[in-house]
């Protein structure tokens, strides 16, 4: 007993004086990333995607690279099936492994929501690119949550800009109808208040349609646009309830040109399923689908072996697993900006934050990615985490593959980014949180 407590004592001395543990040595040339996945339920078909083209992004940087700077990247999956309550329970389970968790990538809105409130606590960033709380984007009162490059209010701004210029300018826009057919859950809702804004702004009508989870069953739901005739179709959707909707704009006759999906409804499993009834439907998109894109080829290389054939099998091209490519690629990007800061060493939470509030990537560093012309430059600081110039660009699906249409369509940010400041304001006195200067 008094040799083990000696021993104790001067292991907790040590610690003390260079405050690094056994754990913190033997993980030290690691950089781990956790992947909370759904590759099993109802959000299957969007969820395995996603996780691909983490797995392999990761992959391809050991593999061809070395890791980042020298540090091997680490990363363990976790099966979310989409549930809030089981992503959290992933979340407790990895974000101490390996060394500690850098950063996470929540996928999932409700998820998202959840752990805000641990961010702060954990010291892990919260990287939701493009989901989660859109408040977040103002970063005096979230510290540790990031949502470039663009939130679903600044998407949706965008959607109606499009619009706009289709109708042949904004003021062609009163009297016009738009339907919002959305997923009834934090994810689904998210955009509303941006478009009630804006419909009051422009003057057009707004209808708001919620499909319940799963959102197998949306007859009734089609039967309320068929009779009330809108003009245009958002669709903030997700999993099997996206190709549903689009079986039943068919059904009912709905132009596919004016059917325009959010980028989590502008998927492949999304327009495969309506065969040539889903031509001409469109969606937003904040990335090129394909393999056209440097990295996609090296991933072919490096990862399949140049196995073109395994590749496609893994969803090597499709829209959502080139989400989970570019999702990686941005956060790994941030994690070797805070190696580089820290002089070659392995960052800890607060130093990757730091790097995510000065996180640019221009086209130059676009091109060094192997992603010229894939996706916008993004700019991030402190006072705005979801990024400078945000915007969409309008994807649609020609039956074979999906097409960008027209340049990059810019978000209302007069408008949003007042609305953002006001919710951040309000969850901060919710919160007692007082905001930072930036």
């Amino acid at each position: 007993m008094k040799l083990r407590s000696l021993l104790l004592a001067a292991a907790g001395f040590a610690i003390g004086i260079t405050g690094i543990t056994e754990t913190d040595r033997a993980y030290a040339d690691e950089l781990f990333f956790p992947v909370f996945v759904y590759r099993t339920g109802p959000y299957a078909p969007s969820g395995e995607p996603i996780a691909n083209g983490f797995r392999d992004y990761y992959a391809l940087l050991n593999k061809r690279d070395g890791g980042i700077e020298g540090l091997k990247v680490k990363t363990e999956e976790c099966e979310t099936k989409y549930n809030t309550k089981v992503g959290v329970e992933c979340y407790e389970k990895l974000k101490n492994k390996h060394g500690g968790a850098l950063l996470v990538n929540p996928y999932s809105t409700g998820l998202t929501y959840q752990l805000i409130p641990k961010a702060a606590v954990d010291n892990i960033p919260i990287i939701s690119m493009g989901y989660g709380r859109t408040a977040a984007a103002d970063g005096r009162v979230f510290k540790w949550v990031f949502n470039f490059p663009a939130t679903y209010w600044s998407q949706a701004s965008a959607f109606v800009n499009y619009v706009g210029d289709q109708e042949g300018g904004m003021a062609n826009l009163k009297g016009k109808h738009i339907a919002h057919v959305h997923h009834n859950s934090a994810y689904g809702k998210e955009a509303n208040p941006t478009l009630d804004t804006l419909s009051k702004k422009f003057g057009f009508k707004l209808t708001k349609l919620a499909v319940d989870h799963p959102g197998q069953e949306q007859k009734a739901t089609w039967l309320q646009i068929r009779r009330k005739k809108p003009d245009w179709v958002f669709m903030s959707g997700w999993g099997v309830m996206n190709q549903v909707a689009i079986k039943e704009a068919a059904t009912i006759g709905f132009p596919m040109d004016r059917f325009v999906g959010n980028w989590w409804s502008g998927s492949d499993a999304d327009v495969v399923p309506a065969g040539d009834n889903s031509i001409g439907y469109k969606s937003t998109a904040m990335h090129s689908a394909g393999v056209k894109a440097k990295v996609m080829q090296d991933i072919i290389k490096h990862v399949y072996g140049g196995d073109k054939a395994a590749a496609k099998t893994n969803k090597v091209g499709e829209v959502l697993y080139n989400r989970g490519v570019y999702n990686a690629a941005l956060a790994t990007e941030a994690v070797r900006d805070a190696v580089k800061k820290s002089g070659g060493k392995k960052p800890n939470g607060d130093q990757v934050r730091a790097a995510l509030e000065s996180f640019t990537v221009d086209k130059d560093r676009l091109a060094k990615l192997g992603m010229s012309g894939f996706a916008n430059p993004v700019s991030v600081s402190c006072r705005n985490h979801e990024g400078a110039a945000p915007g969409v660009f309008i994807q649609q699906w020609d039956g074979k593959q999906w097409k960008v249409k027209g340049d990059f369509v810019p978000a209302m940010s007069d408008v949003v980014r007042p609305m953002v400041e006001k919710a951040a304001a309000a969850y901060a006195k919710e919160n007692n949180i007082k905001p930072r200067g930036c």
